[in-house]
């Protein structure tokens, strides 16, 4: 076949199309055009003309590349498909030199990000107790974080952007009967995080210690504020990205009074609140509070066209019922009827609404929301807070059946809480992920974390690394869940040759192998040591929530449940059936030692191997290094799950020759956790992790150690 290359000569006398898809999709294909322009560029190739072209018969967001001994011609069956199709052929270039004929169809309708933005202290995400949260608040007044963000979006594929905040509207607008409401300027506390039990309350909600402890870090005024959103929510758009604002409720924080601290009253007490400005509380029943919201939401979407669509969480701060009043009632009479009112502003305005089904029953939310005249979709946990750990989670099976005669679709809520730190990446767990939905029954997905804020990179030590968006630290991660939502049959080929181009120093598919095999050993582990919500656990660490333990001992092990559906068994079980000689079908914690094993050492020591490429860039290196930093958890991990077995031994009065066969696997394991320690603290600074504590590799020693004392104290009799 012969080589097609792009002339941008030529390309003017053939704009008129381009311009016409553009003022009808608002879709800036200019961007795609540069990118084809910088791959022409970068590969020193000639010219050719291109033409974009809506074409009969494609879908939405569907391409067609026709390439041709005079040019290469794009037909797109919208805005987002002649702009994927131009995405495509840039990346042709890139990585063929040449542009095929290519026909490309969105799998999942609506592929998209979860990012809780922490626009203020006093404006807050789910919980910015931790350094990502912190860290990252200026960014989000910053445009060239969202330009590149929004770029890198585009290019992966995504087309919605799912932006989380309980309560953004005192920070993204003015209202007239609200005067007091806005806040100027953007805020930060200048109280720093240290690990104690909800130190600044409960998540989503602001404290007394909070706003008693601010610092400004950025003057700006409500209008430069709207102004600026207003400009991110155009890029957004001209990139093919909807934007949805998701809410948790009751929490209406700057405008109500400050809560205080969990640890001064053990427990936020909002009954007996006291009004804050213009009567406003976090009280189900109180009309004031009401009254506002519905306000703020048309507002909201009368200030913001570009926003797409809104989402609500009926949340921890809403009973069921209080004094009679029902929190879908409260739901529908401020967000429901709120944007009845922007629309009777704007008649021909289409809001799309995700009601999440968390702490809500379907029935009651269809009592209130079948009046809703625009598309309705609800939305769920899909693999509850465990993204990695098995692409078949068995969770959704009660949730689809209840709304099956509602007729609704959902939205699969991706929570990765397991992996902050290491970068990820295997394609084939995606795959199957996303293929595994219930596809007739599927909304979309939005993939991010809870417990963390993807905005810029923070802990690098790399000059050449730090301050990277997330999203460029992992770039492969987000591609996968981006690009095979678009298209889940992408072959291994296409992912080796990313991977050559941006680590070329290094034979491609034996990286993406050796890859791909350390990516599977958090999932194994979290499959084995089951814990449900973020608070409990976090892989990277072995801890969770201090008041539900801090460091997971291997006590802790012994019971923990293993994940519903993956045939394991755990220590306990595990042994009483061999004390039993009883034959179990299911897989015992010692074959998955043996596992985790044996893809451990094959990853340290498939790194090492690599390790020795001379003049590697720093990015190569410290991806061995998460390689190999992963395959020393990994070991920490199998011999850990083994002290486990030989103490439930002991536990089940088997003999204390298994206490002694435990902490002599345990002193094992703290070899392997050294090594851990040792790797990641040379690329990586230790952060405080707003759901479950402290990562502090050489700090966690010491409770390595402590497992190890106080297995030699335990008695089982």
């Amino acid at each position: 076949m012969k080589n097609h290359l792009i002339s941008w000569a030529a390309i003017l006398a053939l704009l008129l199309p381009c311009m016409l898809v553009q003022a009808q999709d608002d879709i800036d294909l200019a961007f795609a055009r540069q990118k084809i322009t910088e791959a022409i560029k970068e590969k020193s190739l000639p010219d050719l003309p291109i033409q974009f072209e809506l074409g009969a018969n494609l879908p939405t967001e569907g391409y067609r590349i026709e390439p041709g001994p005079g040019g290469v011609i794009i037909y797109g069956g919208d805005g987002k498909g002649l702009l994927y199709g131009g995405l495509e052929v840039a990346e042709q270039l890139q990585l063929n030199r040449q542009i095929t004929a290519t026909v490309g169809r969105p799998y999942l309708a609506k592929r998209g990000l979860k990012f809780n933005i922490p626009l203020d202290a006093r404006t807050p995400s789910y919980d910015d107790s931790g350094d990502a949260a912190q860290k990252n608040i200026l960014e989000m007044w910053n445009f060239a974080f969202w330009q590149e963000f929004l770029d890198d979006m585009a290019i992966h594929r995504y087309n919605t952007l799912t932006l989380w905040n309980p309560h953004p509207f005192p920070s993204m607008i003015k209202m007239e009967e609200y005067p007091n409401v806005a806040l100027n300027d953007v805020k930060v506390t200048t109280l720093s995080p240290v690990g104690r039990e909800n130190e600044w309350g409960d998540p989503q909600l602001v404290t007394t210690n909070v706003m008693e402890n601010l610092k400004t870090v950025k003057q700006i005024s409500i209008d430069e504020k709207i102004t600026f959103w207003q400009s991110v929510m155009k890029l957004a758009k001209s990139r093919g990205i909807d934007i949805y604002f998701i809410t948790w409720n009751i929490c209406p924080n700057s405008v109500a009074n400050p809560v205080e601290p969990f640890h001064k009253t053990f427990g936020i007490k909002l009954w007996d609140e006291k009004p804050g400005k213009y009567g406003i509380s976090h009280q189900m029943n109180n009309p004031k509070t009401i009254a506002y919201y519905r306000a703020a939401v048309k507002t909201f979407l009368l200030t913001y066209p570009e926003v797409k669509g809104i989402g609500v969480t009926a949340g921890e701060y809403m009973p069921p019922t209080w004094d009679g009043y029902n929190r879908e009632q409260w739901l529908w009479e401020t967000y429901g009827l709120g944007i009845l009112d922007a629309k009777e502003v704007h008649p021909d305005r289409e809001v799309p609404f995700i009601h999440r089904v968390w702490y809500s029953d379907m029935d009651q939310i269809m009592k209130y929301w079948k009046q809703y005249p625009d598309p309705f979709e609800v939305s769920f946990k899909y693999a509850k807070a465990r993204l990695y750990s098995s692409p078949e989670p068995p969770f959704a099976k009660a949730h689809l059946h209840e709304m099956a005669p509602h007729g609704l679709k959902s939205w699969w809520n991706l929570r990765n809480d397991d992996i902050f730190v290491y970068r990820w990446g295997d394609a084939d767990y995606v795959r199957k992920f996303l293929k595994y939905f219930p596809k007739d029954q599927t909304a979309g997905y939005y993939y991010g974390s809870d417990g963390y804020v993807w905005g810029r990179e923070f802990i690098s030590k790399h000059p050449e690394l730090s301050g990277q968006l997330e999203v460029k630290k992992h770039w492969y991660n987000t591609m996968l869940w981006g690009r095979l939502g678009y298209d889940p049959d992408l072959p291994k080929s296409f992912f080796t040759q990313k991977i050559q181009q941006h680590y070329p120093e290094l034979p491609a598919d034996k990286l993406h192998d050796l890859w791909q095999a350390a990516s599977t050993i958090i999932p194994q582990v979290n499959t084995f040591h089951w814990r449900n919500w973020d608070h409990m656990w976090s892989p990277e660490a072995c801890l969770s929530r201090p008041v539900l333990g801090g460091f997971r001992e291997v006590t802790d092990f012994v019971d923990n449940p293993t994940m519903e559906g993956s045939n394991l068994q755990n220590p306990r079980a595990y042994a009483r059936s061999e004390i039993a000689k009883k034959e179990s079908d299911k897989t015992s914690p010692l074959d998955v030692a043996q596992q985790l094993r044996t893809i451990s050492n094959e990853s340290i020591s498939g790194a090492e191997v690599m390790k020795q490429v001379s003049d590697l860039s720093a990015e190569t290196s410290t991806l061995l290094d998460d390689i190999t930093a992963m395959g020393h958890l990994g070991n920490y991990y199998a011999v850990k799950i083994e002290a486990a077995v030989a103490l439930a031994f002991y536990l089940e009065k088997q003999g204390k020759e298994h206490k002694e066969k435990a902490i002599a696997l345990l002193e094992k394991a703290l070899e392997h956790w050294l090594k851990y320690a040792a790797v990641s603290t040379q690329n990586y600074r230790p952060q405080m992790l707003a759901r479950t504590n402290l990562l502090d590799w050489k700090a966690l020693v010491n409770e390595v150690k402590e497992d190890i004392n106080k297995t030699r104290q335990l008695k089982a009799w």
